[in-house]
C-alpha cells in the first residue's frame, strides 16, 4: 500500500491510491505494466460485449472509461506540474460512457488506445522532476498533488482489474 500521507487526498481517491502496493510511483507503474499484458490479450472480442448485470458497463465501456479517466487524471497531473492555478472541473463517469461508442469499437483497438495512453502517461511522468511532482493543485475543490495523482491512476487502474477479474471473467 502506498504510503502517501492520507491528509492530503479527497476520501475517494484516498480508497484507489491504497490499493497500490509499492511505495515508488515508478516501480508502480512498472509493475501493472506487466498485469496489463496479461489481463487485456486475455479477453476476447465476444466476452468484451459482457455485462455482469442489467445498467452495469461492458467490459468495452469498462476499458474506455479507464481511458478517459487517465486521460483526465494525466491532464490533471501536467496542469499542476506547470503551476496552474485554476480549479479544474469534474467529469460525470456515466455521461462520458454513454457518449463514449465503446461499444461500437472492436476489443482490439480500445486495448490499443488504451496501451498508447498509458504510454504517454509514462512519457510525461518520466518528465517530471521530484520537485513537479511534489506540486498541489484543485480539481474540483479537492487539494491532490502530481505525485498523487500518479498512484491514483494506477490504484484506479486496479480497482477496476479487481472488479473485472471477480465479476466479468
Amino acid at each position: 500500500m502506498s504510503t502517501l500521507s492520507p491528509t492530503n487526498q479527497p476520501e475517494y481517491f484516498r480508497r484507489y491510491i491504497e490499493l497500490v502496493r509499492e511505495d515508488q510511483l515508478q516501480d508502480a507503474f512498472i509493475q501493472q505494466s506487466e498485469e496489463i499484458k496479461i489481463l487485456l490479450p486475455s479477453i476476447s472480442e465476444q466476452k468484451s460485449m459482457f455485462s455482469y448485470a442489467e445498467n452495469k458497463w461492458t467490459l468495452k465501456e469498462v476499458l474506455q472509461h479507464l481511458i478517459d479517466s487517465e486521460r483526465v487524471f494525466t491532464y490533471r497531473a501536467m496542469c499542476f506540474s506547470r503551476n496552474e492555478k485554476v480549479v479544474l472541473p469534474s467529469f460525470d463517469e456515466n455521461e462520458y460512457a454513454k457518449m463514449s461508442n465503446a461499444n461500437r469499437r472492436t476489443w482490439e483497438s480500445l486495448c490499443a488506445e488504451f496501451i498508447a495512453v498509458r504510454k504517454s502517461t509514462l512519457f510525461l511522468y518520466d518528465s517530471f522532476s521530484q520537485e513537479m511532482l511534489e506540486l498541489f493543485g484543485h480539481a474540483v475543490n479537492n487539494k491532490i498533488s502530481v505525485k498523487e495523482l500518479g498512484f491514483l491512476i494506477v490504484g484506479h487502474f486496479s480497482h477496476h482489474q479487481s472488479i473485472i477479474e471477480q465479476r466479468y471473467l
